[in-house]
């Protein structure tokens, strides 16, 4: 997925997005191991998704943390 629109969702939808890749890069490790995987490349791309909706995620966290300190 492109970064802007991981920007656009909510951070519900990220958390579930993340739970969903998660898993997916778990049955694709599985079908590495087994010599199944068709697309080895898709783990690398899942992996960086997974990284940048947890760095969205963080960044939306400290925002939050810094209006309610502020505010």
């Amino acid at each position: 997925m492109k970064i802007k629109e991981l920007n656009e969702m909510t951070s519900e939808e990220l958390a579930t997005q993340r739970r969903d890749l998660k898993h997916e890069m778990i049955n694709l490790r599985v079908q590495q191991q087994s010599g199944q995987l068709e697309n080895p490349a898709r783990i690398k791309t899942v992996r960086r998704t997974v990284a940048r909706i947890e760095t969205i995620l963080s960044a939306r966290r400290s925002q939050e943390a810094a209006q309610a300190t502020s505010g």
